[in-house]
């Protein structure tokens, strides 16, 4: 068969490489299956294969079931994300099994039936996989399927695609009730070759990995051609278009501008009384332009989505802007004022579908703001904790676009009833896995800008940071040092925590797109650090006009253009957020032959005090931290300022790193990591009462002390 909605993905050489080892060989397809979206997003769907292993106290053969496991992804899935449970054991628990009203018992019994007890925690799918007999199983949340199951007469369509070989079963929530259902239908239904599950996905099976993986591709195959051959032809898809988009250049201009101004609506709540700092991501992808601006948006957008993994991260509806694409984003007062009010409105009727569908033993109301916001025009926001959630719940809701579209085309899109939305929402077992979730770093939830971080103490202080939680903005002048930090960042924290923009801090036009980078990626800006600097070490006569400029326009000029434009998009927050001007002793001690760099670190150290006093009713924390002599990794010993420090010093360069160290009263080198340490010290919670402070971090120079 000729696969044009999938990948086929499976090279033989690689399998036979791999030979017959089963487990390799289901971990091997798990990969290439989730390594396309259209099959599965991230963390969703589950695989599995049945084994014959020796049991470990009596040596007899038993039959074994591997199968992802809790909170897995099976794109990424290696042996340490697998359970392995004796199949005998998962067939006895029926005999524990109480009804569907006590079925969340079975998911602590499933611990009794571990075989291999480094196992990762069995999921809730696991009886699904355990009760049906066939070696290897997929249960994928393909989009194609998934508008079939979301469709009013799913039923019908299944049969009209695949005839006798497809059962179905209803919409029922994932649990070991489930995996009797979809036991039962294949009892009545034999020789099928899957399952599609009503507004849920698909389950399809093989006696072999690879015959399994062809089945499955071939089923979804099947689902994409069906809805792809009725895609337009009784009406135009989602009605037709209502709003005209933006060109792409305004799209992204608009979205810059308002994103802070989002970021900073939905990280509040009157209702809860809490601030949750989100982290945000926007994408303007085809596929959204085309719904958002749909004549059907208003009919579609409010029912939500039906798949449960859709709708654990996209939440129970996207909120849809009213707001002219073209709206003058520049007047953050105005428009506070239009969207304020419907953040409101949103939070309101999320309360009350908590109200209406709670239980008495429901977990405590969470947080009450959108995930999905839509733009007609512009595009799509979401926010969440962290950068990957809030870009996977984008994915996810882009897969809830596609299930709208081929379900539309078919028949009738239809979604979860508010109750079932809630009650997998609002789930027992799903507020015990978020209870369980690691506690938040100090910086979770923070965009950080750090400016000349290419190397350093730029990229030591962006390192720290990202370390602590934050999200970064790496960034610098010089183009190759930049790739070469950003190779160094991807490697230690992965592809969601930094992007990386050319900045030159002289040009407010570079500065400027710099934040509009920050703002596309991250949603806003929370600590800036004006680290960028150079140095020119010469006596008076000479100093020329050149120098004393280039050092007035880096040091000072730059700090003051960075500075204006964070200041701007933390208002836009309306959270606060901290500045930090990497300074230097040489603002407090005069040194020799250095009249032009340390007037402009004077300078850098005075805005401090006067940014700090201006900005307090804002929130917005301003303080300096004074290095001294940082010479590992450091850009500003090179151009002669190194030979200039030696010769005033009397001293060669060789010399230099000891006789710094010699000076001062702790006797110790001074490294970029100390003053990344002291960054974080002023913006990691701790001090967040403190304003217009120096933190010396020279080893302690007597002459440096601040009176």
């Amino acid at each position: 068969m000729n696969f044009h909605h999938v990948n086929y993905l499976w090279d033989d050489q690689k399998a036979d490489a791999i030979g017959d080892d089963q487990i390799a060989l289901f971990l091997y397809r798990s990969n290439i299956l989730g390594a396309d979206l259209r099959i599965t997003n991230y963390g969703g769907g589950n695989t599995s294969c049945k084994t014959t292993e020796r049991d470990p106290l009596t040596g007899n053969p038993v039959e074994v079931m591997w199968v992802k496991g809790s909170g897995g992804d099976i794109g990424t899935l290696t042996r340490k994300g697998i359970a392995g449970l004796y199949v005998e054991k998962l067939h006895q628990l029926k005999n524990r099994y109480r009804g569907i009203a006590f079925e969340d018992e079975i998911v602590g019994l499933q611990l009794h039936c571990l075989y291999d007890l480094d196992s990762a925690a069995p999921s809730i799918d696991t009886p699904l996989h355990g009760l049906l007999p066939f070696k290897h199983i997929d249960h994928l949340h393909p989009d194609a399927a998934i508008a079939i199951a979301a469709a009013k007469d799913s039923r019908a369509i299944t049969q009209e695609i695949w005839g006798d070989t497809m059962g179905w079963v209803p919409w029922q929530r994932p649990g070991f009730d489930l995996g009797l259902q979809l036991e039962k239908c294949l009892t009545e239904n034999p020789g099928i070759r899957g399952i599609v599950l009503g507004g849920h996905g698909l389950f399809t099976w093989g006696d072999t990995s690879k015959e399994c993986y062809i089945n499955s591709l071939e089923v979804i195959e099947q689902a994409s051609v069906f809805i792809e051959n009725r895609l337009g032809k009784s009406r135009p898809v989602f009605g037709g278009a209502k709003t005209q988009s933006l060109n792409s250049e305004a799209r992204r201009k608009q979205a810059a501008a308002i994103a802070p101004i989002l970021r900073g609506l939905c990280s509040e709540s009157r209702i809860t009384n809490h601030e949750s700092r989100k982290i945000g991501h926007f994408t303007d992808d085809e596929r959204v332009l085309e719904f958002i601006n749909s004549n059907d948006l208003e009919r579609l957008a409010p029912l939500g989505t039906s798949c449960p993994d859709h709708f654990l991260r996209t939440k129970i509806q996207p909120m849809v802007l009213q707001l002219s694409p073209t709206a003058q984003t520049s007047e953050i007062l105005e428009i506070s004022e239009v969207l304020a009010p419907q953040f409101e409105q949103y939070r309101a009727e999320y309360a009350a579908y908590y109200d209406t569908c709670k239980h008495p033993n429901s977990p405590a109301m969470r947080d009450p703001n959108p995930v999905v916001i839509l733009w007609p025009g512009v595009g799509m926001f979401t926010f969440a904790k962290d950068k990957q959630t809030a870009r996977v719940a984008a994915e996810f809701y882009i897969n809830a676009i596609n299930v709208m579209r081929g379900a539309e085309a078919i028949s009738e899109y239809t979604a979860l009833p508010r109750q079932e939305a809630f009650d997998i929402e609002y789930w027992l077992l799903e507020e015990a896995k978020l209870q369980r979730m690691p506690k938040p770093k100090p910086l979770s939830g923070r965009v950080a800008l750090v400016t000349g971080s290419g190397g350093g103490i730029g990229l030591a202080t962006a390192k720290k940071l990202a370390a602590e939680g934050a999200c970064v903005v790496l960034n610098d002048i010089d183009e190759a040092r930049l790739a070469e930090a950003k190779t160094d960042f991807q490697i230690a924290y992965g592809n969601d925590k930094a992007v990386t923009t050319l900045l030159n801090v002289t040009n407010s036009n570079s500065v400027a797109d710099a934040f509009e980078a920050a703002c596309l990626a991250f949603g806003g800006v929370d600590i800036v650090v004006n680290n960028a600097g150079i140095s020119i070490s010469k006596g008076i006569l000479e100093h020329s006009v050149g120098d004393w400029d280039k050092l007035q326009d880096i040091l000072v000029k730059g700090q003051f253009l960075v500075s204006q434009a964070s200041i701007a998009v933390m208002r836009k927050q309306r959270f606060g957020g901290d500045i930090v001007n990497i300074v230097s002793k040489n603002a407090v001690v005069a040194g020799p032959n250095n009249v032009g760099y340390g007037t402009a670190k004077a300078a850098q150290a005075h805005m401090t005090r006067l940014l700090a006093a201006e900005l307090g009713p804002d929130k917005i924390r301003v303080n300096m931290v004074n290095p001294d002599a940082v010479i590992a990794g450091s850009n500003i010993w090179a151009g002669g300022w190194a030979e200039g420090r030696a010769k005033a010093y009397g001293v060669t360069v060789e010399e230099l790193p000891a006789y710094y160290a010699k000076r001062t009263l702790l006797g110790e080198i001074i490294l970029p990591e100390d003053i990344a340490n002291a960054v974080f010290a002023l913006v990691g919670g701790l001090l967040n009462k403190s304003t217009g402070n120096a933190l010396n971090v020279d080893g302690g120079v007597a002459m440096g002390f601040l009176r």
